[in-house]
């Protein structure tokens, strides 16, 4: 490992504020499969089930009156691509991750999906690492700028809930939802998706790494368009 990523990973553990016993298993954490067959794809599984259960124990806390259903959607919208990518943003893992050639000239430094997964698999080194009391501080510390208000729910709604909910409290059909293509090799694909009102007869397109990215994207873009139209009084 070279002495500049050695400093930045040093770096790291102190915006984490956790000092690994273990040094393998950050560097594991941080280490993309396109660099080496030691990966963080299973440190990855890992830290998304002990993120999950740290924040479900914070909502448990915070939201003391919240109903389950509306607990759920609230961490969902926690745990979601865009907010770990935002975590990773703050830590400022760019510098830090492990990616093979091709992978840094596609901007991988920079791809939410890798920015995520990394977070997750820190979570899952440092539980190895100091044990759940020890990620669960991790966690609290990550999302320690999260203002905890029964509001939240409004937050935690993703764009194909709000879009229903959008039609049916105006009595219209939910949308109907529509693979165009799919993009790229087997392991890198990118799906477009068509989401169309029958009522207005219009459609929306949206792009994702998954067939569900891609449905949230049409439907954000539906609602978009909707909202919209209704705001001029279409």
């Amino acid at each position: 490992m070279s002495s500049a990523l050695t400093s930045d990973i040093q770096a790291l553990q102190q915006r984490l504020g956790h000092r690994f016993a273990n040094p393998r298993l950050i560097e594991r954490a941080l280490t993309h499969r396109s660099f080496s067959a030691d990966h963080n794809e299973r440190l990855e599984f890992l830290g998304d089930a002990v993120l999950g259960l740290a924040v479900s124990s914070l909502l448990f806390e915070k939201l003391s009156q919240m109903p389950e259903g509306d607990l759920s959607r609230v961490r969902a919208n926690l745990v979601k691509q865009d907010s770990l990518a935002k975590i990773a943003g703050r830590l400022g893992l760019s510098t830090c991750l492990r990616l093979g050639d091709g992978e840094k000239r596609s901007g991988g430094t920079k791809r939410p999906s890798i920015l995520a997964d990394a977070v997750e698999a820190l979570i899952g080194a440092v539980y190895l690492d100091a044990g759940f009391e020890t990620a669960h501080a991790l966690v609290a510390r990550l999302y320690a700028d999260v203002h905890w208000h029964d509001q939240m729910v409004a937050m935690g709604k993703d764009p194909k809930t709000e879009l229903q909910e959008w039609l049916q409290g105006r009595k219209m059909k939910l949308p109907a939802y529509r693979v165009v293509s799919t993009l790229g090799e087997a392991h890198r694909q990118t799906f477009d998706v068509e989401c169309c009102v029958i009522e207005t007869g219009h459609c929306e397109r949206g792009m994702g790494a998954s067939r569900r990215a891609a449905e949230q994207a049409a439907a954000a873009a539906m609602l978009q368009h909707l909202q919209g139209g209704a705001a001029a009084g279409v």
